[in-house]
């Protein structure tokens, strides 16, 4: 029998966002890597479009500055995406951050910087 398995869903870390998809925005992610729901992402100052936030980048992107609602397949084109951007309630444990994100200090910088947004941790 063939086994399925189920990548991350929202479920997995959103849990709260406001009335009306408020708490939403489309946004363009950047050619380079297919990311998985409840990726922290930061959005590149020059071009506007969103990745996978590093700690150590220094091109606007190592701001968490959103968080990705589903799947993006963008390994080789850039694509739209819907992502959190505001006013929401989140579960730390189901976030994806990047390797530079390597310890508990860097995750919080990263958590605070979303709670700026009013993205909060449960």
């Amino acid at each position: 029998m063939t086994t399925l398995t189920e990548g991350k869903t929202p479920g997995d870390w959103l849990m709260f966002e406001e009335n009306s998809f408020y708490s939403r925005d489309e946004v363009t992610i950047a050619a380079g890597a297919d990311l998985e729901s409840g990726s922290v992402l930061g959005k590149v100052t020059a071009t506007g479009k969103y990745v996978l936030s590093e700690e150590d980048a220094a091109d606007g992107s190592e701001d968490a500055a959103a968080v990705l609602l589903n799947d993006a397949a963008a390994e080789s084109a850039d694509v739209s995406a819907v992502v959190i951007a505001r006013h929401a309630t989140v579960r730390r444990g189901g976030l994806t951050f990047d390797a530079t994100y390597d310890n508990a200090t860097k995750r919080n910088a990263a958590m605070a910087a979303l709670k700026a947004l009013g993205i909060t941790e449960a």
